[in-house]
């Protein structure tokens, strides 16, 4: 093994300043990204062209970064922009010919993603097209879904269990009289791996289980939370929906027709390892060869979910790199003023949020003091909006 091939093995994880670099880097451009997109969600607006100037931006700006190194680095887009509304659980990411657009008081939830040679930086954010704040059972799922988030950034620490998370989140959505959707996962993410093996549950179910694990320094998450004023049970209404997929490296079946082999190259020479969008392939063939694809495991759909006519879903999904010197936030965004229907009594979800993120330094002279002073730069409200702000 070369010293370069050595280097490269050692520079997997954030122990590497420069791979902490690549995560804070991609993590800057979807974070701009998002306030791009949050800034053309207006009533009217053209739901694909919203994902379209989303995925364009991260493209562009990625695109220009490590443009002059030996090494090719791979850039760009690690999950598609996707514009859910309402009762839409996520993955909304429509081919060109979809009319589908934007109303006044929907509620929007904006999901996407960027890496910088593998590392990837997501985020997911719920905003409602209105002025001023927002009131009754929307405020409801949105300080549910930004509250259970709150408590899984001081929960996924080295030491912490996965199911412990799982619990907790569930706690959460109940003191808002709001039920967690199933089936979504929260998971580790290495270089070029966006759901690493080791993972946890937004809620429990006996259709769905991952391993017990522990949390551990050095690792990196993607916390993926989605409430609902609904039943939490989301079902599939229309397959044709589906536009997102990912390429499985581990099937190796071989494709009988022509279309399917056309289409799955062109999938491995571009997306050989994200989520990608059909709108990104050629789309007479796509429709065509996709569906063998995905019939023998090639590809991984993201399905198009929604829970009932009348219902509001909410998401919140950030970035956490486990430090050496606590947890660090990458991708986040400032919610608009809540006023929730319910506030949080419990003790033990006030506990949670008091906990600190970072660790603190130094002996504990140190600690009386700040004590005294009243640092509580680390603690949450349950559903304050600053709470979301990036730090």
């Amino acid at each position: 093994m070369s010293s370069d091939d050595e280097r490269d093995e050692k520079e997997l994880d954030i122990t590497s300043s420069e791979v902490v670099t690549k995560y804070k880097s991609a993590a800057e451009i979807v974070n701009k990204a998002l306030l791009g997109v949050l800034a053309e969600c207006k009533p009217k607006a053209k739901i694909v062209d919203i994902c379209e100037k989303g995925d364009s931006f991260i493209k562009e700006q990625a695109g220009s970064m490590y443009k002059n190194v030996k090494k090719k680095i791979d850039r760009g887009v690690a999950f598609p922009t996707c514009v859910s509304v309402n009762n839409t659980v996520g993955h909304f990411s429509p081919l060109a010919s979809d009319e589908t657009v934007l109303e006044e008081g929907d509620m929007v939830k904006i999901d996407m993603g960027c890496h910088i040679d593998g590392f990837i930086a997501l985020v997911a954010h719920t905003h409602v097209i209105q002025e001023g704040p927002i009131t009754g059972r929307k405020a409801d799922v949105i300080a549910a879904a930004n509250t259970a988030a709150e408590v899984a950034l001081r929960l996924v620490r080295p030491g912490k269990k996965n199911h412990a998370v799982t619990e907790a989140i569930q706690k959460v959505a109940e003191a808002y009289d709001c039920k967690i959707v199933e089936g979504v996962i929260s998971h580790q993410m290495k270089q070029n791996v966006i759901d690493g093996s080791k993972s946890f549950l937004s809620v429990s179910t006996p259709e769905t289980r991952v391993d017990d694990a522990e949390f551990e320094e050095n690792e990196v998450y993607a916390i993926d939370i989605v409430a609902s004023t609904g039943d939490g049970k989301p079902k599939l209404l229309d397959e044709k929906q589906t536009t997102i997929y990912k390429k499985d490296a581990a099937v190796n079946y071989q494709l009988k027709m022509k279309a399917s082999r056309f289409i799955f190259s062109e999938i491995k020479e571009k997306f050989p390892h994200m989520p990608f969008t059909a709108r990104s392939l050629e789309e007479k063939r796509a429709r065509l060869g996709l569906v063998e694809c995905v019939n023998h495991g090639h590809l991984q759909p993201y399905p198009v979910l929604y829970e009932k006519p009348g219902d509001f879903v909410a998401q919140i999904k950030f970035t956490v790199l486990l430090m050496p010197n606590g947890s660090d936030r990458i991708t986040s965004h400032t919610l608009q003023e809540l006023q929730p229907t319910k506030t949080i009594d419990d003790p033990e979800i006030k506990g949670w949020l008091a906990l600190g993120i970072k660790k603190k330094k130094g002996g504990g002279k140190k600690k009386k003091a700040a004590k005294k002073a009243g640092e509580t730069s680390t603690e949450a409200e349950p559903m304050e909006a600053s709470t979301s702000a990036q730090e």
